[in-house]
């Protein structure tokens, strides 16, 4: 399994269950009417979905540089001598 699948699986289970955890919080503070609490389960569910989504940052620029040629130099052309016209 590459490193791209282990991250993917690993940042799957732990977004999943911190949503999971901040949407009791949230239910709870609904029902208990605590708007301290139903806030944590806010800022908690929105924690999940921004950790989901830097680990699908994380993959994305892995394979990204994974993918770009490395050592290449690339060759410069010759400059070539230019006239510029110039209105006065």
């Amino acid at each position: 399994m590459n490193t791209r699948m282990k991250i993917l699986h690993a940042t799957k289970w732990a977004g999943s269950v911190t949503l999971l955890t901040g949407i009791m919080i949230f239910l709870y503070g609904i029902v208990s009417g605590l708007m301290p609490v139903t806030g944590i389960g806010i800022g908690t569910i929105v924690g999940a979905v921004m950790f989901f989504l830097m680990g699908m940052f994380f993959i994305a620029t892995e394979e990204m540089v994974e993918k770009t040629d490395k050592g290449l130099e690339i060759p410069t052309m010759p400059m070539k001598p230019r006239l510029y016209l110039v209105k006065r």
